[in-house]
């Protein structure tokens, strides 16, 4: 199935407040937003199989190795991306919540950390999906903050490919 256009599709620093030297708020640091035709159990089905989410997960080029996988609340998520020039990137989360069909919050708790909120939301007959990221160390957040709208949005294009079977 695949997303419904790029009208659909929003990547942004979600705090502009900050950028004004006003306080930081709660918000995240960054929001990507997208629709897709799936519905949200379809989608939510792409991130509780680790099999699927190994091929989709991460900005393009990249590829997974899982060695712990457990998808339950305080469930453990270890894994290792390869980047396309063969660098490995060891990566370590919890998902510290899961509504099925709705929510997952992965909690990054080695270096950078940050909290990633997936929400899912129903539209029309399809969902919208927002990425909500919050790093801890703000100052690498917006010096990395091309990159990482940039490679959120590879992400989800990747979700596309693999929701609608590409």
């Amino acid at each position: 199935m695949g997303n419904l256009g790029e009208p659909h599709k929003r990547a942004y620093l979600a705090d502009p407040c900050t950028l004004l030297g006003e306080q930081e708020s709660d918000m995240p640091d960054f929001r990507n937003e997208r629709v897709f035709e799936s519905t949200p159990a379809e989608v939510f089905a792409a991130h509780r199989d680790p099999d699927r989410l190994a091929r989709w997960w991460g900005p393009a080029g990249f590829s997974n190795t899982f060695s712990v996988f457990e998808f339950t609340p305080g469930g453990r998520w270890i894994f290792v991306m390869h980047g396309p020039d063969g660098t490995d990137y060891p990566n370590e989360s919890t998902f510290s919540l899961i509504e099925e069909n709705a929510r997952i919050r992965i909690d990054h708790v080695c270096e950078p950390r940050f909290v990633l909120d997936i929400l899912l939301h129903p539209h029309g007959s399809g969902t919208r999906v927002e990425w909500l990221a919050e790093f801890e160390n703000k100052t690498f957040a917006k010096s990395m903050e091309s990159f990482l709208l940039s490679a959120n949005e590879q992400n989800l294009d990747r979700l596309s490919n693999e929701l609608s079977g590409k």
